[in-house]
This record gives C-alpha cells, structure tokens and sequence, in this order.
C-alpha cells in the first residue's frame, strides 16, 4: 500500500473513532501512529472540528502516540489509554540497540502500529506497547538476539532518556532545504536534490519534494537510509557570507 493510500485509510479510522466514541459513550483509540501520522489526526481534528481528544504514548513528549477519541461528557485523561509499559533487563556487558529490540519485539508477529517508543540504556530496554499484547509479549519473548533477556511488565522511573544524540555543525550557503540536507549528511547539493526530489527526505514529519523549501530552527529532518536530525540553531552568517548551522543526528 503507496503512501497516500495508508493516509486515506488512517483518516478513515480516526473519523470510525470519533463516531464511535461520540455515539458509544466510551472512549475509542487509533495507533500507536508515528510523527507524521500523529499531525495527519492533529490536522483532520482541525478539519472536522472535533476537539476532544488527546494523543498520548505512554510518557512525555513521545514521539509514538495513541490517539485516543473521547465523548463529550469525558475530559481527555491519559490514564486512560491502553498502553502498557514493558522492561526489559540484560547484563551491562551486553551491546543491545534499538533496532535488535524492534527486530525481535516484531518477530513475534505483533503489527508495527501496536508498538509504541522504545527507550534503552545500559542493561535496560523500557518499551510501551498496546495493554492487549502485553502479556503475549512477556510470554514471547525470553532473547534479543543471542543475549538472554529477563521481562517484566511496568517501568521503574527515571525512564531511559527518549534519545541519544550527536551534535553537528556545518556552515551553508542558505538555509533551502538542498543545501541543509547536503550539509547533515556530507553530500553534494546535486545529490541532496535528488534525494528531495525522490521522496527521500521529510521535512517536519512531511514528505517535501521541492528542494527550495525552508527549513528554520526546530526543524525535524529525515533522510532515508541516513538518519533523522534536529536543527537547533540557523545563523549567525559568517564574515564570507555563509550561514553557520548547529544541531544533533539521532543515533
């Protein structure tokens, strides 16, 4: 299924639920949806004029998220979502990242949509997930890889930090779109093009085609097969004219 396909059908399933959630008396949920998804719900909320509900994924600022459809007689609560957290402990010695763990946490059969963010420090993996698998899970799963894994529902607080990061620094010409993502991942502006143009990189959560669009400071970038990245700071301009960039690469 294309892109514009998967939106038509979210869309579909977040006005089932504000009907069913209006009509029903109870709260109805959609997801775990990622970024882009998440501002598609945002953006038909807007459209319909529909405000009582609340994305929510299990902690603060996450960046999957449940959205969740409440009737007009319930102020929106996030303790009422089904969302479950899930720990996961392993030897200190052992080098586990996020992609082993949603590699095995997926190869036991759940859908990616079921699965919310996974936070991982040394010897320890919190993940949410939707409360209907979570036991399956805790049945399923005993190894991520090789490296023997104990599994317990709930998660202690402080939760492992949401995101590890890499600060970089690079100077540009302008701040296009060309020539920030040539400069974030160390390629050539006519290379950068054609990964716009191809549908590789999202600006924001949005697939941006035009390679002259602006990109200003808080701006999320995604570049397929080479990472996400964060611009924090645009300027100052340099004595040559140039313009200083900062900001991290998820890693």
């Amino acid at each position: 299924m294309d892109k514009q396909s998967e939106d038509v059908l979210l869309e579909a399933k977040l006005n089932d639920a504000v009907r069913l959630a209006q009509n029903g008396g109870r709260p109805r949920f959609v997801g775990f949806l990622d970024e882009r998804q998440a501002r598609i719900a945002e953006n038909r909320m807007a459209r319909i004029h529909f405000e009582n509900y609340m994305l929510f994924g299990g902690q603060e600022d996450a960046e999957r998220v449940v959205f969740g459809a409440f009737p007009d007689f319930l102020v929106p609560d996030a303790g009422m979502f089904p969302i479950s957290a899930v720990t996961a402990c392993f030897r200190s010695c052992d080098r586990l990242g996020h992609r082993d763990f949603m590699g095995a946490i997926l190869a036991t059969g759940i859908q990616r949509e079921a699965l919310g963010d996974i936070l991982l420090e040394t010897g320890r993996c919190v993940f949410f997930v939707r409360s209907e698998i979570s036991d399956f899970l805790l049945s399923q799963i005993s190894k991520i890889g090789k490296v023997g894994v104990t599994m317990k529902e709930g998660a202690e607080e402080p939760l492992p930090p949401r995101g590890q990061f890499a600060n970089f620094s690079a100077v540009v010409a302008s701040p296009r779109l060309d020539c920030i993502v040539a400069a974030v991942v160390g390629t050539s502006r006519e290379k950068s093009c054609e990964m716009i143009r191809s549908g590789m990189v999202m600006l924001n959560h949005e697939e941006i085609l035009s390679v002259s669009a602006a990109v200003t400071p808080g701006s999320k970038l995604s570049v397929r097969g080479k990472g996400r990245f964060v611009i924090d700071r645009l300027g100052p301009v340099t004595k040559r004219g140039r313009l200083s960039i900062a900001g991290r690469k998820y890693i």
